[in-house]
């Protein structure tokens, strides 16, 4: 069952990053007709501006694909000498104690999208930009993030109590440069 959970997570997760992959690109095609344009005497103005609310939105989504695929840095120093049971261990120990804080940061988030929606907040700049439209996806980011972790952190919980280390281990290890070589 756990297999199948983060099986369906990864592959949506991936659906994610490649639309968030579409949103950069797409970002990316902006700035360059911008440059074009500037070559010529004309602007749109503020992409710079909305290539930082992009690059915050596709930050917040594509740390849970990031997540699923073993993307994060880890320092493994003590965990590569530890047998597969401390392992588990410390793996399991990175996954909540990631996930706690993707948790608090997502609820530490909300604050700031309430507020924008209470004061119908506008970027101080010339585009004013109504801020929730930014925040809102971001909050939804690190919703998401947090829920993905939760999700694969009690996956992996399950499967080190059903002794399935070597799956816990694919699920939510690490590996290092030596890993990489082979």
């Amino acid at each position: 069952m756990e297999d199948r959970l983060l099986h369906h997570l990864r592959r949506l997760n991936h659906g994610i990053a490649l639309l968030t992959g579409v949103l950069l690109l797409g970002c990316a095609l902006i700035v360059l007709i911008d440059i074009l344009l500037r070559q010529v005497g004309s602007s749109f103005g503020g992409t710079d501006e909305i290539s930082g609310y992009v690059m915050a939105i596709a930050t917040s989504w594509g740390m849970a694909f990031t997540l699923l695929e073993l993307g994060h840095v880890r320092i493994d120093i003590l965990r590569g000498r530890a047998g597969q049971r401390g392992r588990a261990f410390f793996d399991l120990f990175s996954m909540l104690v990631l996930t706690g804080t993707v948790t608090l940061i997502a609820y530490k988030c909300w604050p700031v999208l309430e507020r924008s929606l209470a004061n119908s907040s506008r970027a101080n700049t010339p585009l004013e930009t109504p801020l929730a439209w930014v925040q809102a996806p971001w909050f939804a980011g690190w919703i998401w993030f947090a829920l993905m972790a939760w999700l694969t952190f009690i996956a992996a919980a399950t499967m080190v109590l059903k002794g399935r280390f070597d799956k816990a281990e694919e699920a939510v290890g690490c590996f290092g440069e030596e890993d990489l070589v082979k």
